[in-house]
């Protein structure tokens, strides 16, 4: 057993002696999702500082637990608070909890994040499915030995965001009459925003929106067969004719406003997935 097997079942054994909950579900609760946990009816929470192995998020408006319960009917692990390469994690820390959901019993993982808008014809405050995503955060959370156990050495990334989930997403959003925006997703190192420049380059690249994490916890769960949606919302216009400098609390304004037809179409998403 290689060690990273070994951290895993050690976490899941651990989080065993708390729940026997076989959550199908996962999801992430970025920035813009933090509602969505209320309306999860839990049954148990766990902070990550009490889970062997797991990083502890240093992100203000991130908090750090693990909730086990139920939504739209179907049972679900939620993680409130993530974390991020520039909080000092390397990419196997970041994506850790999402191979411990995967031995809990998950197939199919939502993701949320905010992001910047590079794509002349989004806005701030606008939802955006993940359709692709590029990335240049210089790393990948596969890189060393491959655990066969776990996935292949070389996964196919083809459709690196479930079509099926894609499709139910855009329905949902649909009948529930809320706007919907579909792009790629480019990830960068951050903490830092990015410079006129870059948002030039990375607009030339083919990217719609840009951010600082989620890439990583995607690559993951496609390696271990999973299924992901990746919604994110659009915080800022990084447009470099007009750009304006932004503040964190802008940010989190922005997707508070928002966060509700995040949390309808999450919540709808997970109401019309099969059992």
């Amino acid at each position: 057993m290689t060690e990273l097997r070994k951290h895993i079942q050690e976490a899941v054994d651990f989080i065993r002696t708390k729940t026997d909950a076989r959550p199908s579900i996962g999801i992430i609760l970025g920035t813009g999702l933090g509602e969505l946990a209320k309306e999860i009816q839990q049954e148990r929470a766990i902070d990550y500082g009490d889970i062997p192995h797991f990083p502890v998020s240093t992100v203000e408006s991130h908090h750090g637990r693990l909730l086990f319960g139920s939504l739209a009917g179907k049972n679900v692990v939620a993680m409130q608070g993530r974390f991020h390469m520039y909080e000092g994690y390397d990419l196997k820390q970041v994506t850790f909890p999402v191979r411990v959901m995967k031995f809990l019993g998950v197939e199919s993982l939502l993701i949320s994040n905010a992001a910047g808008a590079l794509n002349r014809k989004f806005k701030k405050g606008d939802v955006m499915i993940m359709s692709d995503h590029i990335n240049l955060l210089g790393d990948n959370p596969l890189i060393g030995p491959n655990d066969e156990t776990l996935g292949p050495r070389f996964p196919d990334m083809s459709e690196p965001y479930s079509k099926e989930l894609i499709g139910l997403a855009e329905k949902s959003a649909k009948d529930l009459r809320i706007k919907v925006r579909k792009g790629v997703y480019v990830a960068m190192q951050g903490p830092n925003l990015e410079t006129r420049a870059e948002y030039r380059f990375l607009r030339t690249i083919g990217a719609d929106a840009v951010g600082m994490s989620t890439v990583p916890e995607d690559i993951v769960a496609v390696h271990m067969a999973m299924k992901v949606l990746g919604v994110s919302i659009l915080t800022d216009e990084c447009f470099p004719e007009t750009l304006k400098p932004v503040t964190l609390e802008e940010v989190i304004a922005v997707a508070n406003k928002a966060e509700p037809k995040m949390t309808a179409i999450m919540k709808e998403v997970v109401k019309r997935m099969k059992p």
